[in-house]
C-alpha cells in the first residue's frame, strides 16, 4: 500500500495540519511516510499545498507527481492540482467554496460540503477535518486512533479541548462518503 497524496488550499485553511496528521499517524502505525510543504510567496491568505507519501515500502523521493488522491480545499487549487492526480485515483473537492465540477471522467470524484459542515458543528476552522475524514473513509490509510495520537501532537496540550469536535468533523466527513 502507497498513498501519495496532494492536499492544498489558501493558507490558513489547515492544509499544512492535514498533513501533519496523516504523517505522524503513520509514524505512529509504523509505515513509511514523508511530508512536503510548500507556500506560495503571499504573507497570508496566500496559496498553500503539501504532498504526504504513506507506504509500507520505503519512500524514495517526498514529491508527489501521479497522486493517489488530491484533498482540494480552493478553486485555484482544483485549477492547478487534478491534472496531477493518476487515472482511477480519488479527488476530494470542498464544494462549499468550489462551485466548479472536475474536468476529468478518469478519476473518482467527491463533493464535500466541508465548509457548511464545519459551520453546523460550530467551528469554521474544522472544515479540513471534515475533507480528512472523507478522505480516511475512502482509503482506510491509517486509523482514526492514530490519527487522534497525531491531533493531539499537532494540537498541543493547550488545545486538547479540540479535539472531541475534530472527531465530530471527520466522522461527518466520512459520512459523506457513505451517503
Amino acid at each position: 500500500m502507497t498513498e501519495q497524496v496532494i492536499i492544498a488550499g489558501f493558507g490558513g485553511q489547515g492544509v499544512m495540519s492535514i498533513g501533519q496528521i496523516l504523517t505522524y499517524a503513520g509514524m505512529m502505525e509504523d509505515k513509511q511516510v514523508s511530508w512536503l510543504p510548500s507556500y506560495g510567496p503571499e504573507m497570508r491568505g496566500g496559496t498553500a499545498n503539501c504532498n504526504v507519501i504513506v507506504s509500507d515500502k520505503l519512500v524514495a523521493s517526498p514529491i508527489v507527481t501521479n497522486a493517489t488522491a488530491a484533498l482540494i480545499l480552493n478553486k485555484p487549487s482544483l485549477d492547478k492540482f487534478e491534472k496531477s492526480i493518476k487515472k482511477d485515483g480519488k479527488l476530494l473537492v470542498n464544494s462549499s467554496l468550489i462551485d466548479k465540477q472536475a474536468s476529468r471522467n478518469d478519476i473518482n470524484t467527491y463533493y464535500i460540503n466541508a465548509n457548511d459542515i464545519a459551520v453546523e458543528l460550530g467551528n469554521f476552522r474544522i472544515a479540513n477535518m471534515v475533507m480528512l475524514g472523507a478522505y480516511l473513509e475512502l482509503t482506510k490509510v491509517v486509523t482514526i486512533d492514530s490519527v487522534i495520537q497525531a491531533l493531539k501532537k499537532v494540537l498541543g496540550k493547550n488545545k486538547e479541548y479540540l479535539i472531541p469536535i475534530n472527531l465530530q468533523a471527520m466522522k461527518r466527513g466520512a459520512s459523506c462518503i457513505n451517503n
